[in-house]
């Protein structure tokens, strides 16, 4: 009997490492010692190295993923017949990890330790062979790099675990997680330059047009394998999961946030009618895989009102399934087609909309008091369909009004492509021009003062920042020659103008001040002649587009 204990690193360029890895023998039955001698797929990929000892302890870094895999029972059907966790303890806190079968004989549980410290775990299985070990771990802080998982933070934004601000700016590749190559690693190719933080993928496959089909999470029961009766639902097929990991892994060597969809519309062998009972053992099984992945959000379902077998009790299910099988607590979504689901329900931490109707972002704050992600704000690209053919200027200038309107968005694209290519909304190559400008637009917000742009709500002109200390204005299809910038009195600032899609930036000369009225009150646009004092009036260029950002000094 072997367990075998391995950390992830999962910093970018380096690739999993075995901190230890030892043997331990329990108490099995004859029959179950001769089933794991006859192992020998698994037993190879990790080498013996003497009995256990306390002086044989793992380590891992906080927020990374620690795994142990263990040998245990394979006949019957494990998916179903085998329970399987480990309880760790730190202190007195102890977390309860899900553990999952792999195939071949091995049994897995993957942790993500959110503490430094010394910390002891033990397994717990309704199988002897997998039941009552127990070791111990010792956790290192993260490194410099590592920021840990993203949550919310200041109601209606995000940050990394360790406090560092985390504002999306995302894209969509479907299929990039079981395509087939080349197109998985062109998409990857592009991503490492493109500039988004974060990507949307489906974990369920989707169908490929011509071609090939890609591989599939259930064991078919039939060569064909097309209709739902033609699957065994309770068996899963652990090397499509582990394909598909791999892309979670490349997208977190590159600090790209994963949001993985958990079910959608669009496959054509019935993985959407799956029964209840079906689809809440696949949801344990995926969260169990993926939940130690730092990178790791979830989207319960892309346009979940398409899927028309499921009720909103299956929905509001399937989160409080996920949320409570989770012990690292991912973020969790939904996306609608267009019934906009109720996103203040508790089990959902920030809406995500199929949208483009930024002037509402106020009252949606208001209703639900969340994070607001445009995740689908159309795509850019030449299809016929109206969704599928937004210029360059103008996904990049959605990007811009999510911003200002104290919001968040995400970028898809759809270009006409040669036989047999993906469009970019699957994977493969990046053909437009938005993607420089929403990285342009991420590298601004990022060097900006502020942990998330708020809405400065019934401004004149659409603008973000924080009160007496910034403030980021966008004028849109206002082409100004000349303005008033309503900048508190007393307070000094300095002042960047952008043309958002030329990519340009102009630190303007001096310093900017408001001006005040004899009450002492902040002047608007509309006063600036009946007040005094101040430099709040500045030349502009009078094309439409355009930015100017003020940053107190």
């Amino acid at each position: 009997m072997s367990l075998s204990i391995s950390s992830r690193s999962t910093r970018r360029g380096m690739t999993p490492f075995h901190t230890s890895i030892y043997d331990a023998k329990c108490m099995m039955t004859r029959r179950e010692w001769l089933k794991i001698a006859g192992m020998s797929a698994g037993a190879a990929a990790f080498p013996q190295t003497g009995s256990a000892r306390d002086d044989k302890a793992a380590t891992a870094e906080q927020w990374d993923c620690f795994e142990l895999t263990l040998h245990g029972p394979s006949d019957e059907n494990p998916f179903v017949d085998i329970t399987f966790g480990a309880q760790f303890r730190l202190g007195s806190r102890t977390v309860s990890v899900p553990g999952f079968y792999d195939g071949e004989g091995l049994y897995r549980v993957r942790f993500m330790p959110d503490q430094p410290g010394a910390w002891t775990w033990k397994t717990e299985s309704n199988a002897s062979a997998l039941n009552g070990h127990a070791g111990t771990l010792r956790v290192m802080s993260a490194a410099k790099d590592n920021h840990g998982p993203v949550s919310v933070a200041h109601r209606f934004h995000f940050a990394h675990a360790d406090g560092t601000p985390f504002f999306p700016f995302g894209t969509t590749c479907y299929s990039m997680g079981f395509m087939g190559e080349p197109w998985e690693t062109q998409t990857l190719d592009a991503l490492r330059t493109a500039g988004f933080n974060n990507v949307r993928l489906c974990l369920m496959p989707k169908g490929q047009g011509s071609r090939p089909e890609p591989a599939l999470p259930f064991v078919r029961t039939s060569a064909d394998g097309i209709k739902p009766e033609e699957f065994d639902f309770t068996r899963f097929n652990p090397a499509y999961f582990r394909h598909f990991e791999q892309r979670i892994l490349d997208l977190l060597r590159m600090g790209i946030e994963a949001d993985v969809i958990l079910f959608h519309p669009y496959d054509g062998w019935g993985f959407r009618n799956m029964t209840a009972e079906a689809d809440d053992r696949y949801l344990r099984y995926a969260v169990a895989r993926l939940s130690a992945y730092r990178n790791v959000w979830w989207a319960i379902a892309n346009e979940y009102d398409l899927v028309k077998t499921k009720q909103m009790s299956d929905w509001d299910r399937y989160f409080r399934v996920v949320s409570e099988a989770d012990p690292s607590n991912h973020l969790r979504s939904i996306h609608h087609s267009k019934v906009v689901y109720d996103h203040s329900k508790p089990w959902c931490t920030h809406a995500s909309l199929q949208e483009y109707d930024f002037e509402r972002s106020e009252e949606r704050r208001r209703a639900w008091g969340k994070p607001i992600v445009y995740d689908e704000i159309q795509y850019e690209g030449n299809i016929a369909r109206r969704w599928g053919n937004l210029s360059a200027e103008e996904m990049a200038r959605r990007f811009w009004l999510a911003t200002v309107r104290g919001t968040y968005a995400s970028h898809g694209e759809t270009f006409i492509t040669p036989p047999n290519e993906p469009v970019w909304s699957d994977g493969g190559k990046l053909r437009g021009h938005s993607a420089p400008r929403i990285a342009f637009l991420r590298k601004l917000v990022e060097s900006l003062p502020t942990t998330g742009l708020n809405e400065f709500v019934d401004a004149y002109y659409l603008s973000a920042g924080a009160p007496g200390e910034l403030y980021l204005y966008y004028f849109d299809t206002h082409a100004l020659a000349e303005y008033d910038f309503p900048l508190p009195a007393g307070v000094t600032f300095l002042a960047t103008l952008i043309d958002p899609f030329a990519m340009t930036m102009q630190e303007l000369p001096g310093t900017f001040t408001g001006k005040t009225k004899s009450s002492g009150n902040v002047t608007d646009e509309n006063a600036g002649q009946s007040a005094s004092g101040g430099t709040n009036h500045i030349q502009l260029p009078g094309k439409p587009g355009m930015a100017i950002v003020f940053r107190k000094v």
